[in-house]
């Protein structure tokens, strides 16, 4: 575990296995925007969220299958509600993702992050330190350039506001999370109530999408089983790294992932425009920048060093989310 003392430590600049297995997972988070955008050419976006998540949640539930028994009706709320906010995050990402390019896509959902702090203001009565203030101004600062000179002179189209409201829900799942962290509920259970539910909800919702099944294809099959499967081995990896890495070094890990998009985008040929680099480097330090807190005569610290070292079962406890992933040992952050 990493303790008080051992993050007021001089800062290393060497990467250990630890910190490396950080890296490896930041990647396959910034992968997962391309192969989804490809696996669209062949599978309606709910039905591959309702089937990513639903191998994801059978995973989990044959993981932790010790620990159903004896689940309250809490639990069961939280993690529908919660498993409603990741159909909502990962259905409009992907329906996104049909009409914009892996890397726009990875850098737009980044502003999630920075504006946490601010919803959680809003409806949690939390308020954010002055870091997530600056954080959220860089990161909307960001999402203008980003958008580029129009005749309007904000030329975002359909895809990208479909992007914009699937970071809002990735938000909205966060602070789920965080509110019923309050309620001391067992997080091996709410982990397989949201992911199940999340897959039930996206098959619901193919109907207001107009979706019909696809024809059997392994170009979406073989996408959807290993994004269900990555994400219990992103989680599990995370949650063994980070009791030897401290809450800072991590979030530093952790805020390049929509650089890792972009970078995986580029070399599929994806082509930014030079603003949208501009607007993606912004968005890219608004997420780093909100995640920190500076105190007088003390180390930059995360405003979730607490919540992320306490090495607690109960939800809310574990390592931040990224690309709004499912929070398969709970969220700060997905």
């Amino acid at each position: 575990m990493v303790t008080e003392k051992d993050q007021q430590k001089p800062a290393r600049f060497g990467l250990g296995a630890h910190e490396l297995a950080l890296v490896g997972v930041t990647a396959l988070w910034g992968s997962t925007f391309l192969i989804i955008h490809t696996a669209m050419d062949f599978a309606g976006p709910m039905f591959f969220v309702g089937v990513r998540f639903l191998v994801a949640g059978l995973v989990a539930a044959a993981v932790f299958w010790r620990w159903l028994r004896g689940i309250t009706w809490m639990e069961l709320g939280a993690g529908l509600a919660i498993g409603a906010s990741l159909t909502l995050g990962y259905g409009l990402q992907t329906i996104g993702l049909q009409s914009i390019s892996s890397s726009m896509s990875g850098f737009i959902t980044a502003f999630y992050v920075p504006l946490v702090p601010l919803m959680q203001w809003a409806f949690l009565r939390k308020p954010p330190g002055k870091m997530s203030f600056i954080g959220a101004g860089l990161a909307f600062a960001g999402l203008i350039v980003l958008g580029g000179p129009g005749a309007s002179g904000f030329s975002f189209g359909f895809g990208e506001w479909i992007t914009v409201a699937a970071a809002v829900a990735c938000a909205v799942e966060v602070i789920l999370i965080s509110a019923f962290a309050s309620r001391r509920v067992e997080f091996r259970r709410v982990t397989v109530v949201q992911l199940l539910a999340a897959g039930g909800f996206a098959f619901l919702a193919m109907p207001l999408t107009g979706e019909s099944v696809p024809t059997a294809d392994w170009r979406w099959l073989v996408p959807a089983v290993a994004l269900g499967g990555m994400s219990m081995v992103i989680q599990l990896t995370m949650n063994w790294a980070q009791r030897h890495v401290s809450a800072t070094r991590a979030t530093i890990i952790y805020s390049g992932e929509p650089v890792w998009a972009g970078l995986i985008g580029w070399v599929a040929g994806d082509q930014l425009p030079w603003f949208a680099l501009v607007g993606a480097g912004l968005i890219v330090a608004g997420v780093l920048v909100s995640e920190l807190k500076l105190r007088p005569d003390a180390p930059i610290e995360s405003e979730h060093s607490a919540a992320e070292g306490s090495g607690s079962e109960e939800i809310g406890s574990g390592a931040p989310v990224r690309e709004c992933d499912p929070p398969l040992l709970a969220s700060p952050q997905k």
